[in-house]
């Protein structure tokens, strides 16, 4: 079965279980198909469905991931101030690490918006439907929203890393406060002592906050990294720590910050 084969047969289960597009005529163009498919995913809710779809699923997402590549963060260069400590741009879903850090919302089951680009909605669609199902599962043992600062394990699925860590980071509507500060700081620390106490050695951070969150992007940074550094000072376990970013801006920020 040829990757677009199993593209389609995909698109056509997840489509029977929306009556009222059962009869959409599935594009021919390659990236509308790979468009519709993560629509299709984003948007479906947390329930059950067959080994067969899974089983079909891992399959294509495994080799999404291989066709974009995979970064080995044990290659990565190290900070010349901290050799700890890495500095990274690129996409934090091709990652091979024991754990990357998701910014999540407090409902804690992905992204519901088809195709939006925040990192909770694209770490979703790469692991798969399984992410939502387990962080569902927790979610529902939990029975209250995930607080802000606190931290939550799942396994990766079809990412290159081993785990995910889902952290709800301090929402900024109008002026940065000392609560969001707190907040911030409360979530790399959540995240680094949950990987150390589940033996993990390294972690890769997204720039919790700093998009639809508002978090302001240097002041963000400057708390990441003196709270991972803290942390290191008493912690064996963790023996690296990357800090992912996406945007140039960002990359300045932290290059500034880390020599």
């Amino acid at each position: 079965m040829t990757h677009k084969e199993k593209r389609e047969i995909l698109i056509k289960e997840l489509l029977t279980e929306l009556p009222q597009y059962r009869e959409m005529q599935i594009p021919t163009n390659e990236n509308e198909q790979k468009r519709l498919l993560r629509s299709l995913m984003n948007i479906r809710s947390p329930r059950p469905i067959s080994d067969s779809f899974l089983a079909l699923q891992n399959e294509y997402l495994s080799e999404e991931v291989a066709e974009k590549g995979i970064t080995d963060s044990a290659l990565l260069p190290v900070s010349p101030l901290n050799s700890r400590l890495v500095l990274w741009r690129g996409d934090i879903t091709t990652l091979k690490i024991d754990a990357i850090v998701n910014a999540a919302n407090s409902a804690l089951r992905g992204c519901f918006i088809p195709c939006h680009s925040c990192v909770d909605n694209i770490i979703h669609s790469v692991s798969g439907i399984q992410l939502r199902l387990a962080c569902d599962k927790i979610m529902n043992e939990q029975g209250y929203d995930e607080p802000t600062g606190g931290a939550k394990i799942t396994p990766a699925y079809n990412l290159p890393c081993r785990y995910v860590l889902h952290t709800v980071g301090p929402i900024v509507s109008g002026l940065l406060t000392e609560t969001h500060r707190r907040q911030l700081a409360d979530c790399y620390r959540s995240c680094l002592q949950l990987a150390s106490d589940k033996g993990l050695k390294s972690i890769a951070f997204c720039c919790i906050s700093t998009g639809e969150f508002h978090f302001p992007q240097k002041k963000a940074a400057e708390i990441a990294v003196q709270t991972v550094t803290e942390f290191l000072q008493t912690d064996t376990q963790i023996e690296r720590v990357v800090f992912n970013v996406f945007k140039q801006e960002d990359y300045d920020i932290y290059k500034r910050i880390l020599g």
